[in-house]
């Protein structure tokens, strides 16, 4: 935890809305259209227990009336041993990387992911949550659990939220939360949200303490950090399903994002005068997101076109700033960059069914850009002055095509198997010095099997070839102000490539509920880390290289089996070791800035016959470091942050809660080394950090309408 394609972008969501008229929904007829039949928690069931269907695992609603939930995210986060997957930085939008349905839908969008989503959903509107291994929906690209949320939408319902922070030395911070509305509009659904949910106010205060090589103390900083940020987004969804069964979706969201950060030192050294340093950085963008698909039968299966465009515009600058008190001219730096992005996606896929065995065909198209304009500013005497930086502006872009071929069948009522094969062919261009245009083709394909070995013991493994996607800013110069940690640009750097193999188990307790296991193994070529450039220099670039290994244990229990009614416990461990060859050493280490180990504990119980409820949480971390050619430095926690809290679920028809956030007075700490000129030679210095963000005081307020 740290606290300091086409030049029109609309071109794909107007193929699509073009493709609706030419193939016109027909609206539900009444029967269908009308309120589906309330469903009852099937006999036998009880608490957070479920029920066996068909494969399947379901829920209904009314298992988690003691949460008091008011949106479908809520029911999700109490679902035992289940966890949202994270929305995949794959290239394009590829096959599913979320393992969330709505309706049997997959969420088209990125930053528009499922949480998000299921945010917008009011709980009234959903019906039941079923949970299958991937190969049961049919969704190629997913390893294990899947979830489906059944809902349907009726009259318009609201749901908002409200959060206000305090800490010591930062303030109030009452600028976070949400509003969203959903219904019926025409004869489809829509969701709409207003929120601001990662808005923040931080900071952190301590000392730092900076040493020769031979340990003796050359000075100390005393800094106080500020940094704060709001991100108001508009987004929102319409989804109609036709009784021919023809269905259309569209999505989109604008989002804004201001941010500013501020850290102010005091320098001091025994005989010498003090100086103070400030750096400052900010950033101000903008950016939309539009994505809809639009699927119906045609021949013997159903073709579904997907589009998707996302453009951000975002001006950074960032300063460093040193005055001397005893008058020797200041000394600074300031560099800024205004930012471009933009990516244009348009896909199709083709399903149908042959016996027992189903087919897919996906073709994809993509457009991916960078444009960066960046200048570099040297303070002399009182103004600042530009330096060149070769390299820093440029345009980056990319053209992408892709074509897969997917199948997948039942080889027995309890083992399934899915494969893919394919492979994609790219134009990666850069323009500025140095830059270049090359060509690549790339093999991919996969092979999952499924095995439900009990009703109640699932395994899945997949294999699979995986093409990484790059960080078009990886390609340009770039300048550290403060610590001097340049970059030069590199147009030679590539994508890496992974032989993947992912193993999950899940092992269901029935209603004392479930324990999952993940083992991850990975064979990496052209990682991306830093290289030597030439003998003073270093870039983004590739080593040949690399392994890794990841495990979790993951387990949910439901603690009235052990007569503690109304608790809940959820555990978590993670631990992955990594190992490259280090380009300067040429010896084994870490792979950069990756985590090595990872827990938290998660314990809520909701008291029987009440509205109150109270929990705990914590968490802790440990990172393997931060590798450059010159430097080294590890951030590392002096304990676990924890937090308690205490909640009633009905104060004048509201659900309000209270937070006390890091109980145990975590602190952060840095450990720096800095080179005279590379990591196998003298060292220049060292630098150690203590750092404090005291206790943090949080008000949750949330309600419907």
């Amino acid at each position: 935890m740290t606290f300091l394609c086409t030049r029109n972008g609309l071109t794909a969501a107007a193929s699509l809305l073009a493709l609706a008229i030419a193939h016109p929904l027909r609206a539900e007829s009444s029967p269908a259209n009308a309120a589906a039949a309330p469903l009852t928690l099937p006999s036998g069931a009880t608490g957070l227990e479920p029920q066996l269907e068909n494969g399947r695992q379901v829920y209904l609603a009314s298992q988690f009336e003691r949460f008091a939930p008011q949106t479908a995210l809520d029911m999700v986060r109490q679902i035992p041993g289940f966890s949202i997957t994270q929305v995949s930085n794959d290239r394009g939008l590829g096959e599913a990387s979320q393992n969330v349905l709505i309706n049997g839908q997959r969420v088209t969008g990125k930053s528009n992911d499922a949480e998000t989503a299921l945010s917008r959903i009011a709980v009234s509107s959903v019906q039941r949550l079923e949970i299958a291994d991937a190969a049961t929906f049919n969704v190629s690209g997913i390893n294990g659990q899947v979830l489906n949320i059944v809902a349907r939408e009726g009259r318009l319902k609201g749901n908002f939220a409200w959060r206000g922070e305090t800490r010591e030395k930062i303030g109030a911070n009452g600028r976070t939360g949400e509003v969203n509305l959903s219904g019926r509009l025409g004869k489809g659904d829509f969701t709409l949200g207003l929120s601001n949910d990662d808005g923040f106010r931080g900071g952190a205060w301590g000392e730092e303490f900076t040493r020769a090589p031979d340990g003796t103390l050359l000075y100390t900083r005393a800094i106080e950090a500020r940094n704060r940020g709001d991100r108001p987004r508009l987004a929102g969804s319409y989804n109609l399903k036709a009784d021919n069964g023809n269905i259309f979706n569209i999505n989109g969201a604008l989002e804004f994002f201001r941010f500013r950060r501020k850290s102010d030192f005091v320098r001091f050294a025994p005989g010498t005068p003090d100086i103070d340093e400030l750096q400052r950085s900010r950033e101000d963008e903008w950016n939309y997101e539009l994505g809809g698909d639009y699927e119906f039968g045609i021949g013997p299966g159903r073709l579904k076109l997907v589009g998707f465009r996302r453009f951000e515009h975002s001006p950074i600058t960032s300063e460093f700033r040193r005055d001397f008190i005893d008058g020797t001219p200041p000394q600074g730096q300031r560099f800024e960059r205004r930012i471009d992005e933009g990516e244009t996606v348009m896909r199709s896929e083709y399903r149908w069914k042959a016996g027992p065995a189903d087919w897919q065909v996906s073709l994809e198209g993509a457009l991916n850009y960078l444009d960066a304009e960046a200048e570099l500013f040297q303070l002399a005497g009182t103004a600042y002055q530009p330096v060149p930086v070769p390299g820093a502006t440029s345009r980056v872009e990319e053209k992408r095509g892709q074509a897969i071929w997917a199948y997948g069948r039942p080889l027995s009522p309890t083992l399934s198997v899915q494969a893919s094969v394919g492979g994609e062919y790219s134009q990666l261009g850069q323009t500025g010095a140095g830059g270049s245009n090359r060509t690549f083709w790339r093999p991919k394909a996969f092979v999952a099997l499924s095995w439900k070995a009990t009703p109640t013991l699932s395994f899945s493994s997949k294999f699979q070839r995986k093409v990484g996607q790059l960080s078009f800013f990886d390609f340009l110069a770039s300048v550290d102000v403060q610590n001097g940690n340049n970059n030069a640009n590199n147009p030679e750097l590539v994508p890496p490539q992974s032989w993947l193999w992912e193993n999950e188990a899940n092992w269901s307790l029935g209603k004392a509920g479930s324990i999952k296991f993940k083992l991850d193994g990975e064979l990496i070529s052209d990682l991306v880390d830093q290289i030597p450039i030439s003998l003073t220099e270093e870039a983004v670039g590739n080593l040949p290289s690399a392994k890794r290994l990841r495990g979790e244990i993951n387990g949910s229990f439901v603690l009235d089996a052990i007569s503690f009614k109304g608790a809940k416990l959820d555990a978590l461990l993670a631990w992955q070791a990594t190992s490259v060859r280090d380009p300067l050493l040429l010896v084994g280490r870490p792979i950069s800035n990756r985590g090595r180990s990872y827990w938290n504990i998660d314990f809520r119980h909701d008291i029987p016959d009440t509205q109150w409820a109270w929990g705990l949480f914590a968490e802790d971390n440990y990172d393997n470091g931060f590798y450059r050619l010159d430097y080294f430095g590890r951030e590392s926690r002096t304990g676990p942050f924890v937090q308690a809290y205490v909640e009633h679920k009905n104060v004048l028809g509201l659900k309000v809660r209270g937070t006390v956030m890091n109980l145990a007075g975590q602190r952060e700490q840095a450990r720096e080394i800095f080179y005279l000129n590379r990591r196998n030679g003298p060292v220049d210095f060292t630098r150690q950090g203590d750092y404090r963000y005291g206790t943090f005081y949080r008000l949750n307020v949330s309600g419907t309408f």
